[in-house]
């Protein structure tokens, strides 16, 4: 960091009357985790870095390696809007985490990105993305904890039923406060559910930007008395909460986004279609890193708009990636979604190994299959040859496992960690005896 930066940025924390800064980053299971220092501080954190022990910390180092710093991230500075007291405030910056050689971190998520991010680099090409964040709000009981009660029972779009209309307006204000751009925020399909779309960005800023938001979505409906939850499904019966990725690439020279040809019957260069192909042929060995969650794989079947076969198109929700349509003249927003991640992902290693995948598909030009675009929960998909997501935590890990190409892309710090850790959750679920198994079976068997 130069010294003009580091001086300018200190004048800004006096300016604003920065009391506390959050030194910020996030473990291998994409769970935000903070160093609060004195701004006074924050002059020698922004020029030598922060020491902590990574040991005892999700996919950090083990404890003959633990000793790590923080390294602030000078373009993540932001105030914190709901920190304020008698007239001070809290800052946040977003760290790298480096090892005791100075060297980036390999099992640090945002390193991980990084790393795809230069492959793409390397062939010329930038990744932007774009997370819809879904979300529940439950109503808080006395102690503060959620309950299974819903905040109303709005549905699609509603707005008379709709009771959380001016919490989504002080979350939108917040995450501009933050330098965060929400394009959109409506209620969801089912009660109590809603969604908060963001603006394209580069995927990196794109990661920051998530993280951010699920802890400001958090903060704003707590100090409404309400409870918000990215947990893929709270409810049975109803959608549960997904985080659709809208994804582009552009031409590292011109900004011209690559993905566009006006004259495919899809809008799609011959490009986009092999970067489609490479997410299908991902799809299974990247879902345990976009859907984590022994919960997530109740959100993935058939029936409530998430997608279980591995397939394409445009009018078609329960596609696995779709296409939206473009405004005539608007052919820079072309882009592709891709429907199966949940808010629970690490968003650093979620844009990471779709980055991954596409940039396969391109390396190894695949085909593109035909698109598919009838309802594909009233057909036979087996008829058409389609294959489907892994449909639990398990079967995720061992497709995870077998996909060299995302098992590198994860670098093999990460992907010990992350395995590790989510091989005991898996094995935690499988022992577990339900309330479901006790009603259904106890008073029969």
């Amino acid at each position: 960091m130069s010294d003009d930066l580091r001086q300018t940025l200190l004048e800004r924390a006096e300016e604003e009357r920065v009391a506390f800064v959050n030194l910020q980053f996030t473990d291998v299971l994409g769970m935000v985790k903070t160093v609060t220092i004195p701004v006074s501080e924050l002059e020698d954190a922004l020029g030598h870095g922060v020491w902590f022990d990574g040991s005892s910390l999700e996919g950090f180092a083990r404890m003959v390696e633990s000793d790590m710093y923080l390294v602030p991230d000078p373009a993540t500075y932001a105030l914190i809007p709901w920190d304020k007291h008698e007239g001070l405030t809290t800052a946040r910056l977003i760290c790298n985490i480096y090892t005791p050689d100075r060297k980036p971190f390999a099992g640090d998520p945002r390193h991980v990105l990084t790393n795809a991010l230069n492959q793409a680099a390397a062939m010329g090409y930038g990744f932007n993305v774009a997370p819809e964040l879904e979300f529940f709000l439950f109503k808080s009981n006395a102690d503060g904890l959620p309950t299974p009660m819903v905040h109303d029972q709005a549905s699609y779009f509603d707005l008379s039923t709709d009771q959380a209309t001016l919490i989504r307006r002080q979350m939108v204000r917040a995450l501009s406060q933050l330098g965060i751009t929400a394009e959109a925020a409506h209620h969801e399909v089912a009660a109590g559910q809603h969604e908060i779309d963001l603006r394209y960005d580069g995927a990196l800023r794109a990661a920051d930007h998530t993280i951010t938001a699920r802890v400001a979505l958090k903060a704003i409906a707590q100090l409404n008395g309400l409870y918000a939850t990215f947990m893929p499904k709270p409810l049975a019966g109803v959608n549960g909460n997904g985080m659709h990725v809208h994804q582009s690439l552009v031409d590292l020279v011109t900004g011209q986004n690559i993905f566009n040809d006006p004259d495919d019957p899809y809008g799609l260069s011959p490009v986009a279609h092999h970067f489609i192909a490479g997410l299908l042929a991902h799809a299974r060995g990247m879902c345990a890193i976009l859907a984590p969650l022994v919960n997530s794989y109740k959100r993935l079947v058939p029936g409530f708009e998430a997608p279980i076969y591995i397939s394409w198109g445009r009018t078609n929700r329960s596609a696995l990636v779709r296409v939206p349509r473009i405004t005539t003249g608007r052919h820079q927003s072309t882009r592709v979604e891709l429907r199966c991640p949940d808010p629970a992902c690490n968003p650093y290693l979620a844009y990471a190994v779709m980055l991954v995948a596409g940039l396969d598909g391109i390396k190894r030009k695949l085909s593109l299959r035909e698109a598919s675009e009838e309802d594909l929960f009233h057909v036979d998909p087996r008829a058409r040859g389609l294959a489907t997501l892994p449909s639990s935590l398990g079967a995720a890990l061992d497709a995870l496992r077998e996909d060299e190409v995302i098992v590198q892309a994860l670098g093999p710090n990460a992907f010990e960690r992350f395995v590790d850790a989510k091989q005991q959750e898996w094995e935690s679920y499988r022992q577990h005896v339900s309330a479901w198994e006790i009603q259904r079976y106890l008073a029969i068997f």
